[in-house]
């Protein structure tokens, strides 16, 4: 069963060039919408708020505060290109602080023990939870939330619902708390992690695998590509960057608490899909939910600052998804409709034409 379809809708350059100035600024819009929607939203806030909002403290407090988010954004973004969702992004980010934390603190492991470890247990459910969409053929909406509860359960229990707190090491804080540039060092995880990951998705035979699993996953085994293999690796990937997340957490509160992370699934999951309607318009892909995560950082941050009250992240959070869901839907119903391929272009119809003139035959 599939959770989700990836199938892209970005304009081509000869679709592009078919058309006339004004309708190839509209056909392009939706492509770059999200980001100009960005920085407008950026400069209305500025130009509102000119005390508060177009300041580097702001800055830095808006990029600390999301770059996890960020990072669990872009983990959530690996299943869905292979038409898969993978909810312990918010359950694991929860059991992975705190272990990290409690390792150090009441096992005594030194910090780089701890944080290997625990990058090694996010894979490890990773695995479990492809096991459980592949081999049991759980569907991933199921599968992912039954182990995130899990898991979220097993985070009760170890900490008997208490704070866990020690001291930890300089080393290890300084994951979070190093600035580079006057920014937090997060950013710089967030954007090696996204160049990683584009160049992956977009020039490498691995990341058109996965799309081409999440845009029809038969056809895809079809012409011989794994799909079992992709699908399970696809976890294993948001299952590390997860516990890296959980990692950073750690670094950033200093202690553990199952009280938070489940605040970080639907930011994530709305970066992520909210990404599917940009940059590549019908599949999730890096730089679109880098934007879209960008977008809610912006938008909540303008909002709280203009006197927005205490409910109004959740409330913004859910509403972008229902809008990322509908416009993700409605890119989809337009790309099937009839209109749209009748409105092929003139070129490839003479070309097609010429091609069955000369070999005498007709093609159906």
């Amino acid at each position: 069963m599939q959770s989700l379809k990836s199938n892209a809708l970005e304009p081509t350059r000869r679709e592009l060039a078919a058309l006339p100035p004004f309708s190839r600024v509209v056909r392009l819009l939706p492509v770059f919408g999200l980001p100009i929607l960005t920085f407008v939203l950026i400069a209305v806030f500025s130009v509102v708020l000119p005390d508060t909002f177009p300041t580097l403290l702001n800055a830095r407090s808006i990029i600390g505060d999301k770059s996890i988010i960020a990072i669990l954004a872009l983990a959530a973004m690996i299943p869905m290109a292979t038409g898969r969702i993978d909810l312990t992004v918010g359950y694991g980010i929860v059991m992975w602080h705190i272990l990290a934390i409690s390792l150090q603190t009441t096992y005594g492991l030194d910090w780089r023990v701890a944080v290997v470890i625990v990058v090694a247990l996010g894979a490890l459910l990773g695995l479990i939870n492809g096991l459980l969409v592949e081999i049991a053929q759980i569907d991933s909406f199921i599968a992912t939330l039954g182990t995130g509860t899990v898991l979220y359960a097993l985070a009760m229990w170890h900490t008997g619902g208490r704070q866990v707190i020690g001291s930890l090491p300089d080393a290890f804080t300084s994951i979070f708390s190093t600035s580079l540039f006057g920014l937090p060092i997060a950013a710089t995880y967030v954007i090696l992690l996204a160049i990683v990951l584009w160049i992956a998705a977009d020039y490498l035979p691995i990341g058109r695998y996965f799309y081409a699993i999440g845009a029809n996953p038969r056809a895809a085994a079809l012409n011989g590509i794994p799909t079992r293999r992709y699908v399970m690796l696809a976890f294993v990937s948001s299952g590390v960057l997860t516990a890296f997340a959980g990692v950073v957490l750690a670094a950033k509160l200093r202690i553990g608490q199952a009280s938070v992370g489940l605040d970080y699934l639907l930011p994530a999951l709305v970066g992520a899909f909210l990404g599917s309607t940009t940059i590549k318009p019908g599949r999730v892909n890096v730089w679109g939910t880098v934007f879209g995560v960008s977008i809610l950082a912006v938008g909540i941050a303008g909002i709280q600052q203009m006197g927005g009250d205490f409910y109004v992240e959740p409330l913004f959070n859910g509403a972008t998804l229902l809008v990322a869901i509908g416009i993700a839907g409605y890119t989809q119903r337009r790309r099937r409709s009839p209109r749209r391929s009748v409105s092929a272009s003139p070129s490839a119809a003479s070309q097609t034409g010429a091609k069955a003139s000369s070999s005498g035959t007709s093609d159906s």
